[in-house]
């Protein structure tokens, strides 16, 4: 993680504001805009986005006064910024000078200007005019007095998360020559003797181009990890020229969702501080259980200290099929869900609306109506509302459930030819972290090798690739007392995805005490009853039982269903392996797998160890989860029973600094049950049992 001597960006007070794009409106405008955001509360803009060919409009003919001025002014009215260095999009000049600098897909086809991300990675050419512009542009603004936090390019990964030229092919082999040495390690690796494969030199090597088939898997995962590394080399390019240039300035670069695209625990490592982009659909009123989820594990990416949300919508976007705006209030409360999360920035894109161009129906702070509109209103109370209660700002946050998250098990996992490919981690892991954003249990994200020391519940919704090494720490962690909870299709490759010997889950087989014997995955629409067990009504040496308020059946006796996955279980005992008889939780209850463990645990050491052999439904989730939960000694905030559908309930802080958030995320008013007295300090109100929450409520409350 980031070093104790690296500057940070540790506002004293929310930051809001948006992406400023005065290039797209007359001169004029900016005077007009200075005054429209000290009306709103703004305090940083983040500038010059996709500037560089109004700053570098001929090759080599750096001209920066035009952001100069405009940063001027911005210093005036007091309003800071974050100054992109402007690389996410090269001007057409540069495509026409050297047009190899353009990315090639998979079937050689070229990705032309005209959009956005159009540059190859590895391009030589494209890298010296990248450091040459990135160098200049710190030597002539970097002093600058509103100059607070630099902005590392745009959206690394959004367009382009990978080129197929020649050169970048190259690269790879490079790469791939630093990682096994020589040519008998990949050989060995990528498992070559399948379908007459074997290399006998690196420069035979290509990347997985369109192929008559099926590429090696083992290829196209490597090349995911190189594609991220590429990737990762520019941003380190442009950190260099900036650290040299301006030590004292932290700086960042924001993540567009959490994908696949990057492995944002070696990204962020680079990083003072991690921002990230959240557009989260107004049309579906689940879209903030996908929002929280990505916000934890951004704050779990700098161990739970503050991030920064660099981009949201004000109101609606321009890019999906049919693009519905926020409702009154629905803004106010996902831009407080951030900060409840962890953010210390609440910042949009943009601040006024495109005149032009491909995003002129993306909303802005100011639309096109002007700052007569409803949104600008709105925007305005929130940035008066955020300046009015700094008591979020700076506080770190830290749970002792986590979900694991492995970008190389992700990469593995949806390639092509396996059993199904309905299996997508996303889902998996939303899955189970809906169930404990129901529970109000506050979450993390962590590696598969850990620290884990303290925590006390460890989530695996899929770890498809697993190392001997993770899971040898794994089942330490387990022995000394830790919960874990694996779901199906997980353990099934090596980091070479080579099978397992022995089958799944790996070498996490004894740690559970079963082997998948064969996989069945479901059709669309297939589904197969799951029924839980007495041996699921009660867990041993707790005191917690899975009753009626955990599953929603009379008798605490839970009913699911599974769909997409489900495999074929056998209990494998080893004897003198130090853990109890494995229990059997849940069984299907019809099919081919009529009466095979669906569920099962063990106890090993002071700890135990779940498996789940299908995807369950939201019921059968909430089973588990609630039963792995007690085992654990892990409560959520409230009694699951007192939290509403579409609130969530997260707190950020500890000790007497702690803040219990409260967000209703619906359109109907919500009484909220508290665990103790509290003071809204968004009203000032004091409420002994119950907050009232109204349509997209908001509650910030310190404990009496």
């Amino acid at each position: 993680m980031i070093s104790g001597d690296r500057p940070r960006f540790d506002p004293s007070s929310i930051r809001f504001g948006g992406d400023y794009n005065p290039e797209h409106w007359p001169p004029g405008k900016v005077a007009e805009d200075v005054e429209l955001m000290q009306r709103a509360g703004v305090n940083l803009v983040s500038l010059g986005i996709f500037g560089w060919a109004v700053a570098e409009p001929t090759p080599g003919g750096y001209d920066f006064g035009y952001y100069r001025g405009i940063m001027d002014q911005l210093h005036a009215g007091g309003i800071g910024v974050s100054l992109a260095t402007m690389t996410a999009s090269p001007p057409p000049w540069l495509a026409r000078r050297f047009p190899d600098s353009l990315p090639e897909l998979a079937d050689g086809t070229r990705w032309w200007p005209g959009a956005r991300q159009a540059y190859c990675p590895s391009n030589t050419d494209f890298r010296d005019a990248v450091r040459s512009f990135v160098g200049k542009l710190a030597e002539a603004l970097g002093e600058h007095p509103a100059l607070q936090l630099w902005h590392v390019n745009n959206e690394y990964g959004c367009h382009l998360r990978a080129c197929y030229c020649d050169r970048c092919a190259a690269e790879f082999r490079t790469w791939l020559q630093d990682r096994y040495g020589d040519i008998g390690g990949l050989n060995e690796a990528w498992t070559t003797t399948f379908w007459s494969q074997r290399y006998s030199e690196f420069a035979e090597v290509l990347p997985p181009r369109s192929a008559p088939t099926f590429a090696n898997p083992a290829q196209q995962l490597d090349f995911q990890r190189f594609s991220s590394d590429n990737l990762l080399r520019l941003l380190e390019l442009e950190i260099g020229e900036l650290r040299a240039a301006t030590p004292q300035l932290p700086l960042t670069t924001n993540f567009v969702a959490v994908n696949q695209a990057l492995d944002l625990w070696k990204w962020t490592e680079r990083l003072d501080v991690v921002s990230f982009d959240s557009y989260s659909d107004p049309a579906d009123p689940d879209s903030f259980v996908s929002a929280a989820f990505d916000y934890d594990v951004v704050r779990s990416l700098h161990a739970g200290r503050p991030w920064l949300l660099m981009e949201q919508a004000p109101s609606a976007v321009n890019w999906r099929q049919r693009n519905a705006p926020k409702p009154a209030g629905k803004m106010r409360a996902g831009s407080w869900q951030a900060v409840a999360r962890g953010a210390d920035a609440v910042m949009f894109f943009q601040w006024r609306a495109s005149p032009g161009g491909a995003e002129k129906f993306h909303s802005g702070m100011v639309g096109h109506s002007g700052p007569g509109g409803r949104v600008f209103g709105e925007v305005s109370a929130l940035g008066n509302e955020l300046a009015a209660h700094p008591e979020p700002t700076g506080l770190a946050s830290r749970a002792d459930t986590a979900l694991l998250l492995d970008w190389d098990s992700w990469w593995a996992l949806e390639l092509d030819s396996h059993p199904s490919a309905d299996l997508r981690l996303r889902l998996l892991m939303t899955d189970w972290y809906a169930a404990l954003l129901r529970a109000g249990v506050a979450v993390d994200a962590a590696r598969p090798g850990g620290p884990h020391a303290d925590r006390r519940l460890l989530l695996a919704p899929n770890l498809y690739l697993l190392r001997d090494d993770d899971a040898a720490e794994l089942a330490r962690w387990v022995g000394n007392g830790g919960v874990l909870v694996v779901g199906c299709f997980s353990g099934v490759v090596d980091g070479n995805d080579r099978i397992h010997p022995g089958g799944a889950p790996g070498p996490l087989r004894e740690l559970v005490g079963a082997t998948v014997d064969e996989w069945w995955p479901l059709q669309p629409g297939e589904t197969v009853p799951v029924t839980f067990t007495d041996a699921a009504a009660s867990t041993p040496g707790t005191a917690g039982t899975v009753g009626a308020a955990d599953s929603g059946e009379a008798g605490g006796e839970t009913s699911s269903t599974a769909s997409t996955f489900t495999e074929s279980l056998v209990l494998t005992e080893q004897p003198g392996s130090g853990g109890t008889t494995t229990q059997v939780l849940a069984r299907f209850g019809a099919g081919e797998l009529d009466g095979q463990p669906a569920v099962v645990r063990r106890q090993v050491g002071k700890g135990w160890a779940y498996y789940v052999a299908a995807r369950l439904d939201a019921a059968g989730v909430d089973a588990v989860l609630a039963h792995a939960r007690a085992a654990a000694g892990v409560d959520g905030l409230l009694p699951t029973s007192a939290l509403p559908a579409g609130v969530e309930v997260v707190q950020r802080g500890e000790g007497d600094r702690a803040l219990l958030f409260a967000v209703n995320h619906t359109a109907e008013p919500v009484d909220l049950p508290l665990p103790q007295p509290a003071t809204d300090l968004l009203t000032g109100r004091s409420h002994a049992a119950i907050v009232s929450l109204g349509r997209y409520g908001v509650a910030m409350l310190r404990r009496a």
